[in-house]
């Protein structure tokens, strides 16, 4: 995935890049990215970078103020070269960057389709705490990008891995000189006085974790921006190495579950689905049970039928339940409906399963989330022998389609008008569901419940 998708940046965005491991890099790769999908794209600091790393952009020029007067020669290099890096003057081996009040006339005035700022200092570091004076992120910033090196992982809690480490001792305690734990990185990442310091109030946020390695270094990053994602103010986290091909892995967003529990069970005869036994727990029970380590951040289980039954099964656990009034009709959707209008305003997307499938295996909801993390498609499903099943994966921005949806429709009818990702599983748990008592035996039989 390259970074500007991973971004979602916009035309007229002023992103500015913060923390420590990879800040440059990241600036850098996001605007030869931009450049060359032909944005004309204009690039500053608001602190001090190394000479050398203007041999990283096409073009550096010193700012004037005969550039925006009129906007004459600025405008030619935009054009020439596409991303062009301005700052105020070199001394030494520093390239000293633009005061705040030069940034907010560029915004006004620039003429460029976007406006990326380094605004913060590190050493050269993996991980840093702001000094008193940092970072200095301009006030019309839209997107803040706050960056932590992983390979900050497993050394020494000290100035040789850490800038300026001392606010974190005093706030936290963590102790100097111990490897640097997974659950440290991300708590100083979505610090508001640290990671997250000086964050302007309208300003998106997506947190980057860079030089992510594979196999188990991969699932530790996952875990990291799980932890950080318990920042409200955080909407996403990438996962990467700006020096890759590909320079984003995956972008850990919220993802939400609606468990669908509401129906009559007529042919069971009325005997509620999501309270059958199933080895030591219910239905329901065990479909929870399946999600819990997963950490979702919101799971949403829709009621009709025996409502309160359901709801006092489920009262130690951290599931949310939501009533639907319209359960008699026996309509998918109107349930589906109710549980999309019960999740929460951060949730990127939702993982629908229904609450008759006991037997659903948790690696194939681990293979949902991580296409999704991959951006393989903003709806996913399973599919055996080209039949599709569920779980499904629906993304927020499909959400209007399923509630604008007319009394009768079904779910399919807005999923269907949109390209779904598929991709096949070896076993048939994602279409075997509990419809009528037969079936219930022949599930308890296969999972060597009888």
């Amino acid at each position: 995935m390259r970074l500007h998708e991973a971004l979602n940046v916009q035309r007229g965005d002023v992103v500015a890049f913060t923390g420590a491991g990879g800040k440059t890099s990241a600036m850098v790769r996001l605007g030869r990215e931009l450049a060359t999908e032909g944005w004309r794209v204009l690039a500053t600091t608001t602190t001090r970078i190394a000479v050398e790393e203007l041999e990283q952009f096409p073009q550096a020029t010193r700012w004037q103020s005969n550039l925006l007067q009129g906007k004459r020669e600025l405008a030619t290099l935009l054009d020439s070269k596409r991303l062009v890096f301005v700052y105020q003057e070199i001394r030494g081996d520093k390239v000293i960057g633009l005061p705040s009040e030069s940034i907010s006339r560029l915004v006004d005035e620039m003429n460029a389709d976007i406006l990326l700022v380094e605004a913060d200092g590190s050493r050269r570091l993996p991980l840093k705490a702001p000094r008193l004076h940092e970072p200095v992120i301009p006030h019309d910033t839209t997107l803040l990008v706050p960056v932590a090196g992983l390979d900050a992982l497993g050394r020494p809690f000290d100035e040789t891995t850490v800038y300026n480490p001392e606010p974190i001792i005093e706030r936290y305690g963590f102790p100097p000189g111990e490897p640097i734990q997974p659950a440290w990185l991300a708590q100083i990442v979505r610090d508001e006085q640290l990671g997250l310091k000086d964050l302007p109030a309208t300003a998106r946020v997506v947190a980057l974790l860079n030089k992510a390695g594979n196999g188990l270094g991969r699932g530790r990053a996952r875990r990291i921006a799980q932890i950080i994602l318990a920042s409200p103010k955080i909407s996403a986290v990438a996962i990467g190495a700006m020096h890759a091909k590909n320079p984003v892995f995956e972008v850990q967003r919220r993802v939400g579950v609606i468990v669908l529990a509401a129906g009559l069970s007529s042919r069971m005869g009325g005997q509620p689905k999501a309270l059958l036994k199933w080895g030591r727990h219910t239905v329901i029970e065990t479909i929870v049970n399946t999600l819990v380590p997963f950490r979702l951040p919101e799971i949403v289980v829709v009621t009709g039928h025996k409502s309160g039954e359901v709801t006092h099964v489920l009262r130690n656990t951290s599931v949310k339940t939501t009533f639907n009034p319209k359960f008699k009709e026996g309509e998918m959707l109107s349930s589906l409906q109710v549980g999309l209008q019960a999740m929460s305003d951060n949730i990127d997307a939702c993982l629908v399963l229904l609450g008759d499938q006991p037997q659903l295996r948790a690696k194939i909801i681990r293979q949902i989330l991580n296409f999704h993390a991959e951006g393989k498609g903003s709806i996913i499903a399973p599919s055996y022998r080209g039949q599709r099943g569920h779980p499904i994966l629906i993304q927020r921005r499909h959400w209007p389609d399923i509630l604008n949806l007319p009394v009768g429709s079904a779910p399919r009818d807005a999923i269907n008008r949109n390209p779904v990702y598929t991709f096949a599983v070896e076993n048939d748990s994602i279409l075997r569901d509990i419809d009528t008592p037969e079936q219930y035996a022949a599930e308890k039989r296969l999972a060597g419940l009888e």
